[in-house]
């Protein structure tokens, strides 16, 4: 009667625990533990001490086994409290029936001949799961664990509406990446007219606001992606780059519109926080502006599938303004069609010479109509170099080598134009927080050029750097440089330091 009862409270308890609370749960088996306590107890008093070893030992295994069960039961109400969902009473009918199967083995028979009372009872335990098992959830019961059921589905079922909804990923794709990045830089010069031809570049003795650039980037959806980038100066604010990229589409193949820097050579689509010394080269001053080649227009890029890394990059843009046309219409012409964009082509390559050193090379050509009479035309043609080692042992550190060379070819009424620019520098990454590189510049002259009136000579002009990285988001940069115009009598020094900060999310920069 001791088993039959224990066994009923176990299994209400169990019960109580899938439609219960936690509390509740506890409530019972706290109730449990005491009826345990109070069976063991009145066991050791009903039992005679002059028993024999037989039914002693018979006995005190099966009240033994009986507690370790209703330990394993209680376990199970544990687990079923915890989740409600959970159904364990397979596996308690299961664990219950193989316990008085190991207890029926583990008792020692004694002869046929010797049959007592308590082998009959012994022998007859095996019965009582089969009682057990036939104990069922009540039809409430079961309609409220249904119930519960059927919420969770519907939950998940909302959770994955809600992230597949448009409207939510919509609003989700407006919260871009977005860094603001500062440069300032304090200057001196030997001259007051001293050549700088970037816009970004210290003009002026004294402290300069090279430039305060915000940029935004984001997935739209899957077919296109937004980045963006605002120049605040002292002047006002100008949009240096809009750009929408298209996302995965076939044959290695990629569009980009809006406004954007111009992908001849390789240092014109970069911009300041990426460049290796303080100002900007005048091989793109002189050649295109102050703020580089840019203009609205579309892109089209083909990543071959040829062994070696090669992309072909076409695109048509606008040629108007002097700060980035000046080789084209410039402020003086205006596009009547087609054949008056500006078109780009380049190609870019990429050699790996071994697990530490790398080439890059790049071929490029433009052409678009001039402002100096009908017809007339503007061709240039650029390459670019760049080698970079890295050694494995000092993962921190790296040589890099890098050059441009641009030729520019301008028909005006009667005559063809013809000069050249370009620049060389050296960077020595010394480890994670130092760097230096020198840089040397040339440009040559022409006579009567309606764009540089002055520059009728060579110039040339070298830089040398020292940078000092904090982070990764900081840098503070010394410069000095001596610029030669073959034009003027003297030549122009001067010295930068320059102070970048960068606060925000950031895209990372390309080879």
């Amino acid at each position: 009667m001791y088993k039959r009862s224990s066994r009923s409270i176990c299994i209400l308890s169990l019960l109580m625990g899938l439609i219960c609370s936690p509390h509740a749960a506890a409530q019972d088996l706290a109730s449990e533990t005491q009826e345990k306590e109070r069976i063991s107890n009145a066991s050791e008093e009903a039992s005679p001490s002059d028993h024999t070893p037989f039914e002693g030992d018979a006995a005190s295994l099966s009240l033994t086994d009986i507690s370790q069960k209703e330990d394993k039961q209680t376990q199970n109400a544990d687990l079923q409290a915890d989740d409600p969902n959970l159904s364990e009473t397979s596996s308690i009918y299961n664990d219950a029936s193989g316990k008085e199967a190991s207890v029926a083995e583990s008792t020692e028979i004694p002869p046929e001949d010797s049959k007592s009372p308590v082998q009959t009872e012994t022998s007859a335990q095996p019965e009582a799961p089969l009682q057990i098992a036939e104990t069922k959830l009540t039809p409430e019961e079961e309609a409220e664990l249904m119930a519960a059921l059927e919420a969770d589905a519907a939950t998940s079922e909302t959770q994955s509406s809600q992230n597949s909804n448009p409207i939510v990923s919509a609003i989700q794709s407006m919260n871009p990446d977005m860094a603001v990045i500062a440069d300032f830089a304090l200057a001196w010069f030997s001259e007051e007219k001293n050549l700088q031809t970037g816009a970004h570049d210290p003009k002026s003795i004294g402290f300069n606001l090279q430039q305060l650039e915000m940029s935004l980037a984001a997935s739209v959806d899957h077919v296109f992606s937004f980045s963006a980038n605002l120049v605040f100066g002292q002047a006002g604010v100008e949009l240096e780059e809009a750009v929408v990229t298209t996302l995965g589409l076939p044959a290695g193949l990629q569009v980009r519109a809006g406004q954007f820097l111009s992908r001849i050579g390789r240092i014109n689509n970069t911009h300041p926080h990426t460049w290796d010394f303080v100002d900007q080269v005048f091989a793109i001053g002189k050649f295109y502006g102050a703020e580089g080649n840019r203009g609205l227009g579309v892109e089209i890029s083909w990543l071959t599938p040829l062994p070696w890394y090669l992309e072909v990059v076409g695109s048509a843009q606008m040629p108007t303004s002097n700060a980035s046309n000046r080789s084209f219409l410039g402020n003086d012409g205006s596009v009547e069609g087609a054949q008056d964009f500006l078109y780009t082509l380049s190609a870019k390559q990429f050699f790996s010479l071994s697990d530490h050193l790398g080439l890059f090379w790049g071929l490029s050509y433009q052409t678009a109509p001039n402002s100096t009479g009908r017809d007339t035309r503007t061709h240039i043609y650029a390459t670019d170099i760049y080698i970079k080692y890295s050694p494995a042992a000092y993962p921190e550190m790296y040589l890099a080598f890098q050059a441009e060379a641009f030729f520019r070819q301008r028909q005006v009424p009667r005559d063809n134009l013809f000069d050249a620019v370009g620049y060389a520098q050296f960077i020595w990454k010394i480890d994670r927080h130092w760097a230096t590189g020198i840089r040397g510049e040339y440009g040559s002259g022409v006579e009567n050029d309606m764009i540089d009136p002055e520059w009728t000579d060579d110039r040339g002009r070298a830089s040398v750097q020292v940078t000092w990285y904090p982070s990764h988001f900081s840098r503070l940069r010394a410069q000095a440089s001596i610029d030669v115009p073959s034009w003027r009598d003297d030549p122009i020094y001067a010295l930068f330091l320059a102070l970048e900060i960068t606060a925000g999310t950031h895209p990372a920069h390309s080879y």
